[in-house]
């Protein structure tokens, strides 16, 4: 079992070196945060690219540029000095099932955040424990609608303590406070330590993890986040999110079956 797990993390650890460059950013949306220089835009573009970060991913970046690109240079500036009439600019933004109603709350939970609670960093930052994440997420949901909004955009910020694996806001969560030098992640976020993050889990890393022995829980939820983080963190205790790189790779871009391989 013990030299299973030893040839399982040299096949991963290959993996992730395979996709954790900077040519991920041509197709991810995280090349929507890297259109930017300042801390905070990049933490707000970043946090809306990964609230609509959901189907396919040409359509994610694309909506997310549209999103994005009424607030001009700066979302920072946008968030927190926009006007009433700067708002209508955003009229008929729809992805999936976020709309434009959705975004206008979005941008004042964010204007509630930078203005009153020292941004997103300054939530979780607040909120984090010794060795996770997901509680500050849940402190983030509720400070985040602690302003007037529509019950039916609550569903669009996850909620671990709920149950749910909080795919997205994990992944955004990854690319603020994970730090290496293969420059797709940021790690602005420095008073976060990496070995906290906890793996964005969705269909396709579900399903490779559970292919590979990393996971026998079969629905993705947060019992599945928090038992893939166990297995990840004992190959890497420092920096176990990184296999996220090989876990999406495999799933998405290889379409991953382990029968196709000799190691398994």
């Amino acid at each position: 079992m013990e030299q299973d797990l030893k040839e399982l993390k040299a096949f991963l650890d290959e993996k992730v070196a395979q996709y954790n460059n900077p040519k991920f950013i041509e197709l991810d949306p995280i090349q929507i945060p890297h259109s930017y220089t300042v801390k905070e835009d990049i933490e707000i573009s970043g946090f809306l690219a990964a609230t609509i970060a959901w189907g396919n991913r040409t359509s994610i970046v694309k909506n997310a540029k549209r999103m994005l690109a009424p607030m001009g240079e700066s979302p920072y500036d946008f968030i927190c000095n926009h006007r009433e009439h700067h708002l209508k600019r955003f009229d008929g933004f729809v992805h999936r099932t976020f709309n434009s109603l959705d975004l206008l709350t979005f941008i004042e939970g964010l204007k509630h955040l930078y203005k009153d609670k020292n941004g997103l960093e300054g939530i979780f930052v607040k909120y984090q424990t010794h060795d996770s994440l997901q509680p500050a997420i849940h402190e983030l949901k509720k400070e985040f609608f602690n302003i007037p909004h529509p019950e039916r955009t609550r569903k669009h910020l996850s909620d671990p303590m709920t149950g749910s694996a909080a795919k997205r806001i994990n992944m955004f969560l990854r690319w603020m406070v994970r730090r290496d030098n293969a420059g797709v992640d940021f790690g602005i976020w420095k008073n976060i330590p990496p070995s906290i993050l906890s793996c964005p889990l969705d269909v396709h890393s579900g399903n490779v993890a559970r292919e590979l022995g990393l996971l026998s829980r079969k629905q993705n939820d947060a019992k599945a986040v928090r038992e893939l983080d166990g297995v990840l963190r004992s190959m890497d205790r420092n920096d176990p999110v990184k296999y996220d790189f090989a876990l999406f790779g495999l799933g998405v871009s290889e379409k991953h079956r382990p029968a196709t391989r000799e190691l398994y």
